[in-house]
């Protein structure tokens, strides 16, 4: 008989095998949108609420990633996530401080797709004339009502959709009966952003556009190389470069 890990690493790698073939088509459709909106000097932005923010964070001045994506951060860690106009709040506030800019994208990470915040930052960047990509388990997007009083889940206010394809509950090893563990949400959406940047770069490179891709801080001269990329962004970026 399996162990609950060697059943947790078959689903989750046959779910995430699935994921990556059934989003191709939208990556790549969303790597020329992101390519675009790069090549002329735009920002990318995510927000996630909860733990979903943790996936936001993968592609947010990483190493072998593009230095022109920036973050919009919940400081509850998404206690009040579900508190009517607070998501529209820390839009502004970040809007104020960063920008968020008619033709640039956002990211909004929901796995449930049925909470305030993450609907709410949605459809304030959608005011702003943006592209607004939510990543989300649509399947668990029906099993439960949307807590946003416009009645809709984040999936049907975005303009593009990345499903991870997480089931009902994110979890999928069976341990006892009803009770089931190992989520999937990070490790799929994670990897579907990183997909994301990639496709991105693709489109950069196959257009002869300048590639912001930052390096690993602890490779020699790699820091003067990063704020170099990064002195465009001066101001628009949450993550300061070392």
């Amino acid at each position: 008989m399996a162990s609950i890990a060697d059943t947790y690493y078959a689903t989750a790698t046959a779910l995430l095998a699935r994921a990556r073939e059934q989003n191709a088509p939208r990556l790549k459709q969303l790597g020329a949108i992101l390519g675009a909106s790069v090549a002329g000097g735009g920002v990318i932005h995510t927000f996630g609420s909860g733990h979903s923010e943790v996936i936001g964070r993968e592609i947010i001045g990483r190493a072998g990633g593009l230095v022109c994506v920036s973050g919009l951060f919940d400081p509850t860690g998404g206690f009040i996530e579900n508190m009517v106009g607070y998501g529209t709040k820390l839009a502004e506030r970040y809007d104020r401080q960063y920008g968020l800019l008619a033709g640039e994208t956002i990211i909004v990470i929901s796995n449930s797709g049925k909470n305030s915040s993450p609907i709410e930052v949605a459809l304030y960047a959608k005011q702003k004339g943006m592209t607004v990509i939510g990543l989300t388990s649509v399947a668990m997007s029906s099993t439960a009502a949307t807590v946003h009083p416009g009645g809709k889940k984040l999936h049907e206010v975005c303009d593009h959709v990345l499903d991870n394809l997480g089931l009902p509950g994110d979890a999928i090893a069976p341990v006892t009966d009803g009770v089931m563990a190992g989520p999937t949400s990070t490790l799929i959406g994670a990897t579907l952003l990183n997909l994301l940047m990639l496709e991105t770069i693709d489109w950069l490179k196959a257009g002869g556009h300048a590639l912001p891709i930052l390096r690993s801080q602890n490779m020699p001269d790699a820091i003067a190389y990063n704020r170099t990329l990064g002195a465009k962004y001066k101001g628009r970026l949450s993550r300061q470069l070392a």
